[in-house]
Order: C-alpha cells, then structure tokens, then sequence
C-alpha cells in the first residue's frame, strides 16, 4: 500500500477545503442555523414534543444527516470530476499507484470534509438547544459509515457526471429532497397511514431514524434495519466503483 499516494491526494483534496472554507463549510452552517430558527422556534412553539423528545432536540439529527449526505456527495463527485474536467486524471492515473489508494485518497478527503461539517453542526447545535447523546459510540459510527458511504457514491456521480451542472443535478434534486421527506424534521407516525407506507419506499428515512436511535434511543424504525440499509449503500457503490476501475469508464477515455 502506497501511503505516501494515499496521503498525497487526501492533501491536496483537504487543502482545496480550506481555500473555499465559505463556501464548503461557513455555508451549510449558516444554512443549518436558518433552519434552527425557522424549524425549532417557529414550529416548535407549535409542537411540543415528538416521542417524548423536544421538537428542536428531535430535528437536530436530521439537520445533521441534510448537511452530511449532500455535502457527502456533493465533495466527493467534485474531487474526481475536476481532474477529469482538467485532464490531470491522467497523471494520477499514470502514476505508479493502484486504484485503491485512488480511492481511499478522494474518498477519505470527502468523508473527512463531511465528518468535520457535521461535527461543527453537532457543536452549534448545543447553542440553540440542549440534548444528550445516548449512544454516543453507536451515533459515531453511524456518522462515519454514512459519511463513507455516500462519498463513495459522490464518486461514482463524478465520474457518471459530463458537466458541473450534472454534479448538482443528484444532490439538489434527488439528495435533499429525499431528506426533507424522509423524518428530517417529523416523525412518519404522524402522517396518515398511506403516507407512512409511501414513505419507507424513502431509503433516506432509514438512514435518519437510525441516526436518530442514536441521540435518544427512539426512533420509526428499528436501528438495525438502518445499518442494514446503509450496508446496502455501500456494498452497491464498492460493486460500481470496481466495476469502473476494472473498465476504465470514462476515466481512460
């Protein structure tokens, strides 16, 4: 294993994360305390308490996984997308590395990128609302297989993606979306039953309420089919991932 590549490449993706700290990590934070303010004091004068849990408290995972999962992807797909945008794919490519420790270079840096967002957000939501982690070593592995995860799958959106507005496309369309409709800021149980059933079709509710378990041991779902779920996530994109590297897909062309 080539450690010194690894360290290369992860390097250069974090450097780029502190030259556009607005925009990669000022950014979604400002966005999460908007949400705060809109989310846990306007509509939590209105409702209480969600199982038992204060209605900011509850949303705080949620806005967490909302901020994770695009950015996720989102600093993932960029990182392999511009080296091919640029044409500089080809001296990584040339070098006498493997595509593993391609892999763990960008992947590393976007998982990294993510697991630092999502700490700061988890710090700056004690200064709106007071809550308690009751599985504290669970919730961190949750965080880091999701951070993993999904950057695996901004990877495979960077290589798929023709043009910067293609990078976009799945975050802002697909991601977020799923997100606000998968229990970020409600429980399903509140819903009708016909909604309930439509909302499991939502792979993102999984991922939310096994996050949620976590924080306070309460959640729709069972914690267990989560981490089945996100296993699934990665499985998928390590399959697709190697099938990329063993064809050369649109990285040798």
């Amino acid at each position: 294993m080539n450690f010194q590549a690894i360290k290369s490449i992860y390097n250069f993706e974090m450097a780029r994360m502190w030259r556009t700290i607005t925009q990669s990590l000022a950014s979604p934070v400002i966005s999460t305390c908007l949400y705060f303010i809109v989310f846990g004091s306007t509509i939590g004068s209105k409702i209480s308490e969600v199982d038992g849990v204060s209605y900011a408290a509850y949303i705080v995972p949620g806005l967490i996984m909302l901020s994770v999962l695009t950015q996720s992807i989102s600093n993932a797909s960029f990182g392999i997308y511009f080296p091919r945008f640029s044409g500089t794919i080809y001296e990584v490519l040339s070098a006498p590395i493997s595509y593993i420790e391609i892999l763990f270079g960008y992947v590393g840096a976007a998982a990294s990128k993510s697991f630092i967002l999502g700490t700061v957000i988890f710090i700056t939501a004690r200064l709106f609302v007071d809550f308690n982690v009751e599985y504290p070593l669970l919730m961190i592995l949750f965080f880091i297989l999701t951070c993993i995860t999904f950057s695996l799958i901004g990877f495979v959106i960077g290589i798929f993606a023709e043009s910067f507005e293609q990078l976009q496309i799945f975050p802002s369309l697909v991601i977020t979306p799923l997100t606000f409709l998968g229990g970020s800021f409600y429980s399903i149980n509140m819903l009708p039953e016909f909604w309930q059933k439509v909302s499991l079709l939502n792979p993102v509710i999984y991922l939310v309420n096994g996050f949620r378990w976590s924080f306070y041991g309460k959640s729709d779902l069972s914690p267990s089919v989560s981490g089945i779920m996100i296993s699934v996530f990665l499985i998928i994109s390590l399959l697709a991932i190697r099938w990329i590297f063993k064809t050369g897909y649109r990285l040798k062309a």
